[in-house]
């Protein structure tokens, strides 16, 4: 396996955090970027630099703002040269869990331009210098997904499109790529401890123990980061477009 300068986005906590370790427990170097100001994340870089050996770099950016992924791109580059592999984690939830009936177009708006909108364009920026790139690493994309993509949830209907586009979206960029060498991949977790599923956990730790997933505990952010860090091996190098479920057996079909 080589070592790969990677970026992942909404890297500072959750699910994008225990990306973010993963990668760096396997040598890879890291910038990963989050819309808090440069110097939250301090104490984070700290902690990397003391226990890993890769390179590492937080940049401050709202991924639905065109001129906020053109800086994230320049610095990153100015930081560690060429990207090889782009993680797109960023993602929120809408901030009121509204019914259907009642979801406003400023939430629509703000899901979907961060949760897809963003990583679309992002991708597409990131595959351009891709192809500039003449470096023989391998090169991947990764889009961290959601079951949402397949479970309606009527009372958070714009994040469930949200992520069903991103799984096309993951499709899209897999037959564009595909002669470029480049893979495309969607991780897509099922229920992940984190801060989006915090004001839920009571909910959740009741459907576990009922049984909603076959493995009765709650998906954690290094199951996720595990996922990421095995593909950047290059194991599955053979399998572009494809899903794979880090859910916990979540949708397994049973009676």
């Amino acid at each position: 396996m080589g070592k790969y300068n990677v970026l992942v986005t909404g890297g500072a906590r959750g699910i994008g955090a225990g990306i973010v370790r993963s990668l760096a427990a396997a040598g890879h170097n890291v910038g990963f970027c989050g819309r808090a100001e440069v110097g939250s994340c301090d104490d984070f870089l700290a902690e990397l630099k003391a226990n890993y050996s890769g390179n590492f770099a937080y940049f401050c950016c709202d991924v639905s703002n065109s001129s906020d992924r053109e800086k994230l791109l320049g610095d990153f580059e100015a930081t560690f040269g060429s990207i090889d592999a782009l993680i797109n984690n960023a993602g929120v939830a809408p901030n009121v869990r509204a019914d259907l009936l009642d979801m406003g177009e400023d939430s629509f708006d703000r899901v979907l331009g961060i949760n897809l909108k963003g990583p679309f364009f992002l991708t597409q920026a990131v595959a351009k210098r891709m192809l500039k790139n003449s470096s023989s690493n391998f090169k991947c994309i990764i889009n961290i997904g959601s079951v949402s993509a397949d479970y309606a949830s009527i009372n958070r209907g714009e994040y469930c499109l949200s992520k069903s586009a991103v799984a096309m979206a993951t499709k899209l960029f897999s037959v564009r790529l595909a002669d470029d060498g480049i893979c495309v991949y969607e991780i897509r977790p099922g229920v992940i401890k984190s801060d989006m599923t915090g004001a839920v956990s009571a909910k959740y730790d009741k459907m576990i123990a009922e049984g909603l997933t076959l493995q009765k505990r709650w998906g954690m952010p290094d199951d996720i980061g595990k996922a990421v860090a095995m593909l950047l091996t290059g194991a599955l190098a053979y399998s572009t477009g494809q899903v794979i479920n880090v859910d916990g057996g979540l949708t397994i079909e049973r009676f």
